[in-house]
């Protein structure tokens, strides 16, 4: 739909609470005398009188035997609909000044209670503060502090554990005196001075003794003499006074009968664990050490203790994980071991026998030896390669005593080398549900994980992190799941013959017992709530229904699983619940039935319920009300049963009988009163209930809440598919939901969002690809879909489905947004995925598509057949064509794989099996020439069979190898020029090996076969050669490593992401060197980026004063991966390392000589020919200094022999890799096909026709690409290759023109005198270039050539005098330029990216890095001209794992701010180089930071930026790691439209500018919480620009679907009409019509990619119209001359005419059928001019170069051809990836005349003459046009170029030439004056005056 917005409107926060809000009013008169040393608030107000206090709903008070006194009880099912409140009214105010206040209650069991005080502050603010069992974290606004209530058990009671104490109060909740400090709550969380209380409301369900305010400290365990003995009255403390206390018996203690809570904790400025750890007695003001009596703790019991620490985490802001340990975000996971120790085995049988494991328990259910150690299996090898191991995939595992089970103790084993590291894989994700079933769906306890099957594992999924963790062990797929009630017992079935199940310790992991079930396909099983009885549904051999009863009491106390019970019956049974109340009773029920069963002197029996009329029902699901009811009676139990009719039974319990009946309809049948027996019902699949509301899922596809009495629908969601399960959780808060189609997802009722957790395939997948630009993964299945999936998230980006055939075979190409797609007829198609539309469909084969590829360079594509046929495609243009079909050359028996086609990586060579499966062929890949013929059959000696190929594998090119799979077996590694045998590798798998993939190093090699994965070591280094991983519980039909090499992705019954825990080829040891020792690569001592090792020296060149000892094979397997060695340690001069006691933390980066006087010629002697030095050349302007790196001549100098020659830099080895790190801070151009002119023609000096007025648009794409200085004004930011500096105030630009490729990054010196540019490569130049920029007169003084590809950031020093440049993770290189000269002084290369460069604001001397899990700090020492800098690697803390930093910002003082791509912020001490703190600032990473004073901003992919106070930050860097986060809160929070990548802010941080990825310039104001929208353009390419009639706005359209209307005068955004999920090709403004113009008769027509005409109201900002002339996407648009008619042209070719007026479609043109219709235009006309009726002309132009000219009369509906034009052009155009527009357009100047332009044999533009009927004029251009505008007042034509230029043509005269656009010129248009000009450059758009001429 489309949506209208108005462009500047600001943002405000709207989460502000205002019912606790508004004015204060005047306090009751209470002399605060009276209040002292307390009040007694019931006593006070005289509650019981309920004159000066209110009740409402179920309050009573009655007299408490225990308490011996007055008790209230608040009691109700709604909070709200029960409370007490004092004062009687909201207009009064209670007026008690206490600090402190005392409240007595005792929650209600199994029930939720609410609490709120408003207090008044001195501002006079109205602040609520509330506390609850209901609340599940702690929520601020300004006016309301919301803080969750942990109800804790008594002392010696069984307590759930601490991430379960949220909730209800348990059933023996003790009474407790909660103490909340008022003033320190204000001051703490809000920043408020406390001035009184004004009322309080206690809300069901609980019950309360008194209430009391008081300014003094009281110990409820104190009595009055113990007080006066220890004189704590002077102390602020007092023991509780009698009237306020809880009775103790003689001989007991206070705290061992009741609760006492004081919050916030005692003596602290946050809340945190001071309680907890020391338990000091509450004690106000100072403490004095030597007092014995404030020395003894007060002794808490621990469920207080439980309750304090939970509370005080949750408040907490942000604490860090790792601070508390209470509550464990995630369970830790641990691999699963053998039952068994291993055995040898033969050769052949080398595969772990899934199946032979399953009989190794017994039939009693004796639990087999389970270790927490990884699976490590291993068999023995008669032959040398003595060893395979098998990992199973879980995330992590724990350490354990003693050797691990699965390794062989012998000698030979110990000593023989392995792959490392080990494991080399690690289970990270499957994307994947279901298999056997899709109804097993489960909420844990804690409502935030997710447990479900997937195939043979069992997933749990964490909802908001989408963190997965596995319980592998079943070797078929998983039928059935069941959780005890606290989810700490998970029961698991698998599906097939030898059916068996397991139980899991869920917290951990570990499996506690397998035991077989005598069942051969086990349907449902069903936990009781203590987890003491298993029940279990199936078939047996039978296949008759059998029952069976579990004893698992003592399977957590390591005992035996015992059979109670079972049973065989007749009945159907679908689903089978144990009863909440009595584990030893069940309900079925199935077809026709509903029974009872009861277990009894073990056996197992069972009774019917009587249905009545409703015994035909087939009845699906069943649900108790009550999760569990123990305290309960039976009696008052019932029970509900679905069924497919959309009955739903309630069924008495106790009677045996059917309560009540419901019938759920449809809707249009819910309201009638008399219904046909024939209507059908819903049929409903699955019902769950809560304590208040059903959720049923149906076949219809729709997840349903009802009342209990289902009256009415209280919601639905539709869903895709029939909905298989519904799933209340714990908390009532979710409903979860699968289907058939393989959806989990859940329902929010809170904010009524539809969360999709995940989808997947319905059937086998059969093959997938991947690419590495955008980082997508598509996918094919049985189910007949393809699917794209993002490789970062994994989520399902897009799903096709085919109606013709099923897909078997699918490439992405490798640089376009294209998809190839080969199906089971014989079709292949081609998909664009950025306009989700069909590209070609070819039919060159005629059967099942076998082979479908990509060339890496991408121009080819190769596909094959079942019937042995080979095609050749070229893609150089969008749609690919055919260029060869060979047949009968593929084999037709080698089957359908994934490698039966393959490319070399060079694109050079093709290989495939055929003709025949013996023989592999090569062949020239661009003309598929043979080249070889291997015949495969011949190659094994030793063989008594013929041997066939079954998949073939190219290595890399330098080493020249083709693998060949094949049938018995082997891998056979070729000589891919001469088909030589260069080894074998036998045998691979136990059957065929089904995929092969080797690694882009040639290190590893992947091998898929039977339900395994192999990672081999492609070099057979090792004895041990291969690691083996299971998991899938199907055959593995592709396997391979992703684009970054990072991951390996197999796919078979689901897909399935693996982490590649090897590092990459450059950290690899070196060979020759001993297997035995490694030197870590990371760390402090980094030789070739400079970094020392702190507190060691390196000793040699190798590395000897640190190496870590392999551990030997018969150890436990490392928790972290062994780092190997560096791999040919440069030779740099390194110095040595400060030893303890110094004072300085640097270390020498490289010990530099001295520098050579500036001019000198002098050249770099470090063995690196790529180093720069200074080349300064002289140029036309005197002032413009060009800095140039130059290649120096080769040095027969060593790299390690000392230079004495002077060198003013020194650069490191160049990287190897370019993998781009995980930080979105990294710059990435965008992809342009277009190049820059050869020939330029600018205009001479004052002659210029054209002034470029103003830009809209701000590049998102860019990093750090704005600046503002509060303290000038000054404002800058980019769009495309233009620096547009604006005044804020009047909105005036200018630009500066120095760039001619994308600018990525911005920074400006602290006067603000200097600005500073970067961009990328010109053509002809190897470096890219940094202009310098003089503020005040807006000229380019320098340009600086040093990095190699993008510079990532830069940074001026304090004092102005230097300029730090970053190269981004392709270059990793650091310089320093000298801002007088700016020569380069220093530069450097780093081993790994580096993210973020800062200089201290305090010291020009210190700046900092941050890079791949380090801070980089760097001292600078001036020495005579030149630099010489020291350098320290501060690694980020051990408890961030592995992390990106990826931002950082200096601090006041001594403090650096780093930002992670985990969400993380570290603080930093610059005087030690040490983090001290750090805590969890976001959910994604932290792109940006700034900070100010007391002050910190933070912006990251989230959309997010968050304002936090850091007052306290200062403080704790003295406690140094022992430093906790509590004390930095967030002050505010705007969520804004993309991820930022731009920040500036005032000194205060009060105000500043942001800038996102959507395109947007945001002003922020933190004081008035706004966020408006400042500078706005488009995101994608804009389509098509105009102007309104009267010049006062100007429309732009965009790929985003966006319609954009700005203001000329202002340029702001006016309006913006969006239309979701299309995109819009062009539009048109109405012109003026006959009648007198108005502002109301202003509209713009679009046209959209679906095929739609929208027709938008200007005035009324609002859609008018909506047609669908075309079924196709819309490419022109244009409004006739009196507005009446709307011309569209489709990408179809066909022309349609239609009416704004009444919306329909009058004529429809078919001239132009088969060619995209590119310009449409009218023009007026004298009547019976050219001998036609009519007032108009208009024109159609398509793109197979054919123009044709109509004349029309709409009032008549006349429509006459009057001419048609063709122009020539060559056959076959060479170096065009695609054929430039034919455009034309009438020729405003010359009567009766149309300028036509578009390819040709010449690059012209011609005029032709309507009436001469003849070429008249022709106008030479440099290029073919892309775009074209005539001006209406003066002979202009403006022409823009795939070349990045605009021309603007005096006809006849001269051409001027135009910049300024950084690629290719798509749109232009003349505004109706002619005194204006409009051009866009992808999401650029340009506004011109013409100014002379």
């Amino acid at each position: 739909m489309a949506a209208a917005a108005r462009g500047t409107s600001g943002h405000r926060d709207t989460s502000r609470i205002h019912s606790a809000g508004g004015t204060v009013p005047p306090p009751l008169v209470v002399p605060a005398a009276w209040q002292r040393p307390y009040l007694n608030v019931f006593k006070h107000f005289r509650v019981e009188e309920w004159k000066r206090s209110a009740r409402e709903g179920d309050v009573a008070a009655f007299t408490d035997v225990r308490l011996k006194g007055t008790v209230y009880r608040i009691r109700g099912s709604i909070p709200g609909s029960s409370y007490l409140q004092l004062p009687r009214t909201g207009t009064q105010s209670l007026g008690l000044t206490g600090r402190y206040l005392y409240l007595l209650f005792r929650p209600m069991p199994r029930k939720h209670f609410v609490v709120h005080l408003d207090v008044t502050t001195e501002e006079k603010q109205v602040v609520r503060i509330s506390f609850s069992s209901l609340f599940k974290e702690f929520k601020s606004t300004a006016t309301w502090l919301q803080f969750p209530f942990v109800c804790g058990a008594a002392e010696g009671s069984a307590r759930a554990p601490r991430h379960e104490l949220l909730g209800d109060a348990p059933t023996d909740v003790r009474w407790t005196c909660l103490m909340l400090d008022l003033c320190s709550i204000l001051s703490l969380y809000l920043n408020r001075h406390y001035s009184h209380l004004k009322s309080i409301k206690l809300c069901s369900s609980l019950l309360v003794k008194n209430i009391c305010t008081s300014d003094l400290v009281f110990d409820p365990g104190m009595t009055f003499s113990e007080a006066r003995q220890a004189e704590l009255a002077c102390h602020g403390v007092a023991p509780m006074p009698r009237e306020m206390a809880f009775p103790v018996p003689k001989g007991e203690k206070w705290h061992d009968l009741y609760d006492y809570i004081r919050f916030p904790s005692e003596g602290s400025k946050v809340p945190k664990d001071s309680i907890q750890k020391s338990c000091p007695g509450p004690v106000a003001g100072v403490q004095d050490p030597e007092d014995p009596i404030q020395q003894q703790p007060v002794a808490l019991t621990s469920a207080v203790r439980d309750r304090l620490s939970l509370i005080q985490q949750i408040t907490s802001p942000k604490a860090m994980p790792h601070r508390c340990p209470v509550i464990p975000k995630s369970i830790p996971e641990v691999h699963l071991t053998a039952s068994r120790p291993p055995r040898a085995v033969p050769a052949g049988d080398q595969e772990l026998e899934q199946n032979q494991k399953s009989h190794n328990v017994g039939d009693t259910g004796r639990s087999p030896t389970v270790s927490n150690s990884g699976i490590h299996v291993y068999a023995h090898h008669r032959s040398k390669r003595a060893t395979r191991a098998v990992h199973a995939g879980s995330e992590e595992s724990t350490s354990r005593k003693g050797p691990g089970p699965g390794v062989l103790p012998s000698r030979r084993t110990a000593a023989c080398r392995r792959l490392l590291p080990d494991p080399i894989l690690k289970l990270r994700m499957i994307i994947g549900f279901g298999g056997c079933s899709t109804k097993w769906a489960l909420w844990a306890q804690n409502n935030t994980a997710v447990v479900y099957p997937c195939h043979a594992v069992i997933v749990t999924l964490q909802i908001h992190s989408r963190k997965q963790r596995f319980f592998i062990g079943h070797t078929d797929k998983v039928s059935a799941l069941a959780f005890n009630g606290s989810s700490t017992l998970l029961a698991s079935a698998q599906a097939g013959p030898r059916s068996t199940v397991r139980l899991w310790d869920f917290p951990t992991g570990s499996c506690l017992s397998v035991f077989k079930t005598h069942v051969h396909s086990l349907l449902s099983l069903s936990f009781s709530y203590s987890g003491a009885i298993l029940c279990g549904v199936g078939k047996d051999g039978h296949g008759k229904t059998m029952v069976v009863v579990w004893n698992t009491a003592q399977v957590t106390r390591g005992g035996e699983v015992a059979v109670l019970a079972k049973a065989h019956t007749d009945v159907d049974i679908q689903a089978l619940k144990i009863t909440s109340f009595d584990d030893t009773r069940m309900v079925s029920c199935g077809w026709d039935n509903i029974r009872l069963w009861r277990v009894r002197s073990g056996v197992l029996r069972s009774c019917p319920v009587n249905l009545g009329e409703y015994r035909s029902l087939e009845f699906t699901g069943l649900a108790f009300q009550e999760r569990h009811a123990a305290e309960q009676e039976r009696e008052d139990h019932t029970f509900f049963v679905c069924s497919k009719s959309g009955h739903i039974l309630e069924v008495d319990y106790q009677s045996v009988s059917v309560r009540s009946v419901r019938r759920l309809l449809p809707a249009p049948f819910r309201d009638c009163q008399r219904l046909d027996k024939a209507v059908a019902g819903i049929a409903i699949n699955s019902i769950s209930i809560s304590s208040h509301f059903c959720a049923t899922g149906s076949e219809d596809g729709y997840l349903r809440l009802w009342p209990l009495d289902f009256s009415a629908v209280v919601a639905e969601a539709e869903q895709e598919a029939p909905v298989s399960c519904v799933c209340i959780s714990p908390d009532g808060r979710r409903i979860l939901c699968t289907t058939a189609a393989g959806y989990l997802g859940y329902l929010d009722l809170q904010s009524w969002d539809s969360n999709t957790l995940m989808r997947s395939h319905g059937d086998s997948v059969l093959a997938f690809s991947m690419e590495g630009v955008w980082k997508r993964m598509a996918t094919v299945s049985q189910d007949s879909t393809i699917r794209v999936w993002d490789l970062v998230s994994m989520q399902q980006l897009y799903d096709f489905t085919a109606a013709e055939g099923m897909p078997c075979a699918v490439a992405f190409h490798p640089t376009q947004e294209m998809l190839a797609c080969g199906f089971d007829n014989g079709m292949v198609w081609t998909f664009s995925l950025a306009t989700s539309s069909l590209l070609v469909e070819h039919k060159q084969h005629h059967t099942v598509i076998t082979g479908l590829t990509f060339s890496p360079d991408g121009n080819f594509m190769f596909s094959s057949c079942l019937q042995g046929s080979l095609a050749l495609y070229s893609c150089m243009a969008q749609k690919s064509h055919v260029l060869r079909v060979l047949g009968n050359v593929v084999a037709r028996d080698a089957g359908s794989s994934p490698d039966v086609l393959v490319v070399s990586g060079d694109s050079h060579l093709l290989a495939f099996v055929g003709p025949s499966k013996y023989v592999v062929t090569v062949m020239e890949a661009c003309s598929l020439d043979e080249l070889l013929r291997v015949d495969i059959s011949i190659l094994g000696l030793n063989s008594t069979a013929l041997d066939s190929a079954v998949g073939v594998c190219f290595a890399p090119v330098p080493q020249g190898e083709l693998l060949v799979a094949t049938s018995s077996n082997k891998i056979l590694v070729l000589d891919a020029k001469t088909g030589r045998l260069v080894r074998e590798v036998s045998p691979v798998h136990k059957l065929s090996c089904s995929s092969l993939a080797l690694s882009k190093d040639g290190r590893y090699l992947l091998t898929a076969g039977d339900k395994v994965i192999k990672v081999w070591d492609y070099q057979m280094h090792s004895n041990i050669n291969f690691q083996v991983y299971i998991g899938h519980s199907e055959p593995v039909r592709q396997v391979a490593f992703t684009p970054d090499q990072r991951h390996v992705i197999s796919v078979g019954d689901a897909i399935f992401l693996w982490d590649l825990l090897a590092l990459p080829e450059e950290r690899s040891p070196p060979a020759g060197l001993c297997s035995s020792e490694s030197v870590p690569l990371l760390g402090p001592g980094q030789r070739n980026n400079g970094f020392s090792h702190v507190g060691g020296s390196w000793r040699n060149e190798l590395g000897e004063g640190s190496s870590e000892k392999l551990k030997d094979a018969s150890e436990t397997p490392r928790q972290a991966v062994p780092l190997p060695l560096l791999s040919s340690p440069p030779c740099l001069d390194v110095s040595s390392v400060h030893q303890a006691g110094c004072q300085s933390i640097f270390s020498e980066s490289d010990k530099e000589e001295e520098a050579d006087l500036p001019g000198s010629s002098r050249m770099v002697v470090n063995g690196d020919k790529d180093a720069s030095v200074l080349v300064v050349e002289p140029v036309r302007n005197e002032e413009l200094i060009v800095v140039r790196p130059k290649e120096r001549q080769e040095s027969s100098r060593s790299p390690g022999t000392s230079a004495s020659e002077p060198r003013k830099q020194i650069m490191g080895p160049k990287p190897q890799c370019s993998v781009r790190p995980d930080s979105y801070r990294h710059f990435t151009p965008r992809f342009k096909a277009s190049v820059l002119p050869k020939s330029f023609l600018p205009p001479p000096a004052g002659s210029e026709v054209l002034k470029l007025k103003a830009v809209i648009g701000y590049n998102g794409n860019g990093r750090g690409n704005m600046v503002w200085n509060p303290d000038t004004g000054f404002f800058a930011y980019t769009c495309g290759c233009i620096i547009v500096v604006e005044d804020l105030h009047s909105g005036s630009q200018n630009h500066w023109l120095g760039h001619a490729e994308e600018i990525s990054t911005l920074t400006v010196s602290h006067d603000a005198q200097v600005l500073a540019s970067a961009s990328g490569k010109r053509n002809g130049d190897s470096h890219c270039q940094i202009c310098i920029w003089n503020i005040p007169d807006g000229l380019c003084t320098a340009s600086l050539f040093h990095h190699e590809t993008q510079v990532q950031a830069m940074a001026f020093s304090q004092d102005d005098r230097f300029l730090v440049t970053l190269g981004d993770y392709s270059d990793q290189t650091i310089a320093l330029w000298n801002t007088y000269t700016y020569e380069l002084m220093w530069s450097t290369c780093i081993s790994e990216p580096v993210h973020d460069v800062a200089f201290s604001p305090f010291s020009h001397r210190e700046l900092a890095c941050v890079g791949k899990g380090a801070v980089i700090f760097w001292l600078l020492e001036q020495q005579g001209a030149g630099v010489h800098l020291k350098v320290h690697r501060a690694p980020a803390p051990d408890v961030l794992g592995p992390v990106e930093l990826t931002s950082l910002c200096y601090g006041a003082d001594t403090l650096l701010y780093s930002g992670t791509n985990s969400g993380q912020i570290c603080v930093w001490d610059t005087e030690t180089n040490c983090c001290f703190m750090t805590w969890e600032a976001d959910e994604g990473e932290i792109g940006v930071l700034v900070c100010r004073h007391n002050r910190l901003l933070s912006g990251s992919n989230t959309k997010r930026i968050r304002l936090w106070a850091v007052a306290a930050v200062q403080e704790l860097r003295l406690k140094g790691p022992d430093a906790r986060s509590d004390l930095v809160l967030l002050e505010h929070e705007i969520a804004l439209d993309g991820t930022i990548v731009s920040a500036a802010f005032d000194d205060s941080l009060e105000m500043g500018i942001v800038g996102t990825t959507a395109g947007t310039l945001w002003y922020i104001n933190w004081t008035e919480s706004t966020s408006i929208r400042l500078i706005s353009g488009h995101k994608n390419k804009v389509t098509e620009v105009c102007f309104s009639p009267d010049e006062t706005h100007c429309a732009t359209c965009g790929e985003d679907g966006s319609v954009r209307i700005w203001s000329l005068g202002s340029m702001e955004l006016v309006v913006q009409f969006q239309v979701l999920n299309q995109s819009c090709q062009c539009l048109a403004w109405k012109p003026h019509p006959v009648v007198a113009w108005g502002a109301e008769n202003q509209h713009v027509v679009a046209g959209y990619s679906d095929g739609t005409i929208r027709v938008f109201s200007i005035s009324r900002t609002e859609m008018e119209l909506k047609m669908q002339p075309h079924v196709v996407a819309l490419t022109a648009i244009a409004y006739s001359t009196d507005g009446e008619m709307i011309l569209s042209g489709g990408k179809d070719g066909l022309v349609a005419v239609s009416s704004p007026r009444t919306g329909m479609t009058i004529h429809v043109l078919g001239d132009h059928k088969g060619s995209p219709i590119t310009a449409l235009q009218c023009t007026l006309k004298q009547y019976q001019d050219f001998g036609v009726e009519g007032g108009e002309l208009w024109l159609a132009t398509s793109s197979d170069r054919r123009v044709s000219i109509w004349a029309s009369d709409w009032l008549k509906d006349k429509c006459e051809l009057l001419d048609w034009l063709s122009f020539p052009a060559p056959a076959s155009p060479k170096g065009l990836d695609t054929l430039p527009p034919s455009l034309a357009a009438f020729c405003p100047w010359e009567h009766s005349t149309l300028v036509y332009v578009g390819f040709g044999r010449q690059k012209e533009a011609l005029f032709y003459s309507l009436h001469k009927k003849q070429v008249v004029m022709k106008i030479p251009l440099p290029y073919f046009a892309t775009s074209l505008s005539l001006s209406p007042a003066a002979p202009f034509m403006a022409v823009g170029f795939g070349a990045r230029l605009l021309r603007l043509l005096r006809c006849p005269g001269e051409a001027q030439d135009y910049g300024g656009h950084d690629d290719t010129v798509h749109s232009c248009c003349f505004s109706p004056s002619g005194r204006r000009l409009l051009t866009a450059s992808h999401s650029a758009v340009l506004l011109w005056e013409l100014t002379g001429g």
